[in-house]
């Protein structure tokens, strides 16, 4: 038989939809603004006030432009690039870090722990880092965004959490059978924290495709700027120049406005495709390290 639900169970659900729903229109109308504002005309976007849930005069000449303008799919291809080499640099020394820092046989373990997590809480500073990657030659070169955030510690931190989750024994056995530590790390440990790994990939994607204060800072070569550089140019120092000869009959306001968003649907848009993927992995893999962290 089917036990009915009390009243009280049924105010809570219904308070719950109505909690959601709310949630729901105040997480994604922003998203909606950004997308109807960048398919709209630029004169009638500046006079629209209120609500936009649809294209203030349907308009794709943002679009268009972005399109016929080298300088973001070169950015693009940069930020593919500086995301691709990082993530794969990333994962292996996160993998080996808190692999290594798992096992007792390490001498001083605790004292290297210690270290890292001193790292978490200080740093040497803005001047410091400078000078050290202008030292190793680095400047104005995607090394320079690359090497110095090679590991994340609060990542490792995750990851050596998930490790330590899985039982000792297994680790026993494979060291009775013959394996080694590499062979032990890559059969065993990373495929049983799987959706740790997804998560924290995620984490290494999403910061280096977001990232572009380091880039200003090292990079002197418009054409090595990463897509967020290139997307906080036209954002922050509202720069028109690439629909300056092109729309000499348009006001250079009105089509900032549609192409500022535009921009922003296509910088998002590859994040939007991956992260589908690796949800399913997100809680799974987040709460390992909030229940043994």
């Amino acid at each position: 038989m089917k036990i009915k639900d009390s009243t009280g169970v049924k105010t809570f659900q219904i308070f719950n939809y109505i909690l959601l729903t709310l949630l729901c229109v105040v997480t994604l109308y922003p998203i909606i603004h950004v997308v109807m504002a960048s398919f709209s005309n630029g004169d009638a976007l500046m006079a629209h006030t209120g609500v936009l849930l649809k294209p203030a005069g349907f308009s794709t000449a943002a679009f268009e432009m972005i399109l016929k303008d080298g300088r973001l799919f070169q950015c693009y291809g940069n930020t593919i690039y500086i995301c691709c080499v990082s993530i794969v640099i990333n994962m292996v020394l996160t993998s080996v870090a808190a692999y290594a820092t798992t096992r007792k046989e390490l001498i001083g373990r605790s004292v290297i722990m210690k270290l890292i997590l001193f790292t978490m809480y200080f740093g040497g500073g803005l001047i410091p880092t400078y000078m050290v990657i202008k030292d190793l030659g680095l400047l104005d070169s995607h090394m320079a965004l690359i090497l110095p955030g090679a590991i994340g510690t609060y990542n490792m931190i995750v990851l050596r959490t998930a490790f330590i989750s899985i039982p000792e024994s297994l680790y026993e056995a494979a060291r009775i059978d013959g394996a080694g530590h590499l062979k032990i790390m890559f059969r065993i440990m990373l495929p049983l924290a799987k959706a740790t790994l997804a998560v924290i990939a995620l984490y290494y994607l999403v910061g280096h495709w977001n990232a572009w204060f380091n880039a200003s800072i090292y990079l002197s070569t418009p054409s090595k700027y990463p897509l967020q550089l290139y997307l906080r140019n036209t954002l922050i120092e509202n720069d028109t120049n690439m629909a300056g000869e092109m729309m000499l009959d348009v006001d250079k306001k009105a089509i900032s406005e549609t192409l500022k968003y535009a921009i922003i649907v296509v910088s998002t848009v590859p994040v939007l495709c991956v992260y589908p993927f690796l949800q399913k992995y997100f809680a799974k893999g987040v709460m390992v390290g909030a229940v043994k962290g």
